[in-house]
């Protein structure tokens, strides 16, 4: 019987693994480890398989030694694939496979929510109910078919995002290096800095590559309206930090909502209720703020989009294992 380890295993997944597993007549074996440490990489001495999931840089002596124990493949059950080198990958002959699109909508409801608290100004009245003033004064709220919303990034998720958008009557600007004509009538393309110099709220829908690494640093934050907002439901790194930590402080955008940061891997999914965030600095300043939402990636996290994360990278562990391939393969 076919073997397949996953690591870094939630029990929100377990139900999904252990449906695959009865229906495909398999022997899924899981681990709650990320694929780290030498006691994971030596689980697959006895596999055929292997998926994984985790913020963190596969090593590479991690992946010649599954390729040592004779595996053909690697697959992640995210859409990036930052994780793993696969130049490497492809020298020692394992194909890596990804989840480009588990659910679209799940990211794009949630960054349409967070669009909605930034132009309603709820993460304000949060801080003030919360310290018993109930004031209204300075938080007047913008209607979102009075707002244009900027769309960096319109793929999958972006393109979905924007039509959500589009049923609401906002105006939608979008980038994108290759713009799609069926989104024609509901995203107007324009330049990254017309964009930004536009838009009531700005949205980061771009995966991680070198390309996109550090897309958004001070000169653009200063473009920006003072009055607008930012949402980042996309790849920490696309955003420098540091500078966004300043223009939010020199009041040069007015607020941000971060579902992914720079460093998050040392910090999300965790609980830092004791130890707290003293040694990372950059999120404790984003945390400490009063005008930035701050989640730990969590806008994927949905029922559907946690089954086809599943289903399909195991389907995809399946086929290569049956010499068939995947279309999914990077």
């Amino acid at each position: 019987m076919t073997k397949i380890l996953m690591t870094s295993v939630r029990p929100d997944e377990q139900a999904a693994i252990d449906n695959f597993a009865e229906q495909h007549q398999v022997d899924i074996f899981t681990t709650a480890k990320p694929f780290l440490s030498q006691e994971v990489v030596d689980m697959t001495k006895d596999v055929d398989g292997l998926v994984i999931q985790q913020h963190a840089a596969v090593p590479d002596d991690a992946l010649k030694q599954i390729a040592a124990n004779g595996l053909k493949q690697i697959a992640t059950r995210t859409a990036g694939v930052d994780t793993i080198n696969v130049d490497l990958a492809h020298q020692l002959n394992l194909k890596v496979t990804n989840v480009p699109a588990y659910s679209p909508r799940s990211v794009a409801e949630f960054a349409l929510m967070q669009i909605f608290r930034l132009l309603r100004k709820t993460y304000a009245f949060d801080q003030r109910v919360a310290n018993d003033d109930f004031l209204w004064a300075g938080l007047q709220a913008v209607e979102i078919h009075s707002a244009t919303i900027g769309i960096i990034g319109v793929g999958r998720i972006g393109g979905t995002l924007a039509q959500l958008l589009h049923a609401l009557n906002a105006r939608v600007l979008g980038f994108d290096v290759k713009p799609r004509t069926d989104l024609d009538g509901i995203v107007e393309y324009v330049s990254k800095e017309d964009l930004l110099k536009q838009s009531d709220v700005v949205s980061l829908h771009v995966d991680l590559n070198p390309t996109s690494q550090g897309l958004l640093t001070a000169k653009d934050f200063k473009l920006m309206k003072p009055t607008a907002g930012l949402v980042n439901a996309s790849r920490g790194p696309v955003v420098v930090t540091k500078d966004l930590v300043a223009a939010l402080q020199h009041h040069e955008l007015a607020a941000a909502a971060l579902d992914t940061v720079e460093g998050e891997e040392h910090a999300f999914n965790q609980d830092l209720r004791e130890k707290g965030l003293d040694d990372l600095p950059l999120i404790k300043q984003l945390h400490d703020m009063d005008n930035v939402i701050l989640t730990p990636h969590i806008a994927f996290f949905t029922n559907i989009a946690v089954q086809n994360m599943v289903d399909i990278s195991l389907t995809d562990v399946l086929n290569i294992l049956a010499g068939e391939g995947s279309d999914h393969e990077i």
